[in-house]
Order: structure tokens, then C-alpha cells, then sequence
């Protein structure tokens, strides 16, 4: 039982004895080899070698849009934050402007209630005067 752990992974290599084996096949370096498996195994190696850099190419890809949408972001919260900076700034102006008219603003609004205190008494006046000119064509008719 002890031999068959020990011999696990090793293969009989014909020309150099046992050796440990990393793959199935028995292919030596220097050993006379098939060329179709030849040709097979370079087309293998080729169209791996075109995938990775397929994959690897499409990831550095995936990262340069990043940092191309990265800088377009950087670039239009820095123009939002000139825009937010500006609409502050015209908003403080406003509010000082508006508490600089506060005080005529009070006055219009006195002179409102003034007016329309001064309407209301006309009103009077009038309902008053047509009695009175009622009053003075009754008399006048006696």
C-alpha cells in the first residue's frame, strides 16, 4: 500500500525512467512526436494565446471607459459646483436687495390699508349722501 501512494503522479519515461508527470501525455522535449499533434497543439496554444488577449484587451478597454466616464463625472460636478456657486452668490444679492426694500415694502402695504380703510368710508359717504338726498326730496315734495 505504501508503494502505490509513493508511486502516485510518477510515470516511466522511456528514455529517462520514472519521472513525475504534470500532464497525460507523454511528450518529450527532445522525443520524435507526431507533427499533426504538433500542428493541433501550436493552433491550440495560438487560439488561447488570442483569447487571454482577447480578455485581458477587453478588460484594460472596460477600464479606460471608467476613467473616460470617471473624468466626464469629475468634469460636470466641478461645472455643477461653479453653477451652485453663482446661484448662492445670486441668491445672497437677492436677499440683500429684498431686506434693502423691506422698509418700502411696509409702507406700500400701509398705504394699502389706508386706501382701502379710506374706499369704505367713501362708501359710507355715498350711502349716506343718497339718504340724505332721499330725505331732502321727501321734504322738498311736502
Amino acid at each position: 500500500m505504501a508503494e502505490e501512494v509513493d508511486s502516485e503522479g510518477v510515470t516511466d519515461s522511456p528514455k529517462k525512467g520514472p519521472t513525475l508527470s504534470t500532464s497525460t501525455s507523454s511528450f518529450e522535449a527532445l522525443d520524435p512526436h507526431d507533427p499533426n499533434l504538433s500542428r493541433l497543439a501550436t493552433t491550440m496554444f495560438n487560439k488561447t494565446s488570442d483569447y487571454l488577449y482577447g480578455e485581458l484587451t477587453s478588460t484594460l478597454d472596460d477600464y479606460r471607459l471608467l476613467e473616460n466616464m470617471n473624468r466626464a463625472t469629475i468634469t460636470k460636478y466641478s461645472d455643477m459646483k461653479h453653477i451652485a456657486a453663482n446661484v448662492s452668490k445670486s441668491m445672497g444679492e437677492l436677499n440683500e436687495k429684498y431686506n434693502s426694500l423691506q422698509p418700502y415694502l411696509q409702507q406700500i402695504d400701509q398705504i394699502e390699508d389706508s386706501v382701502v380703510k379710506l374706499e369704505q368710508a367713501a362708501y359710507k359717504l355715498d350711502v349716506y349722501s343718497k339718504r340724505l338726498e332721499a330725505k331732502f326730496k321727501n321734504l322738498e315734495k311736502r
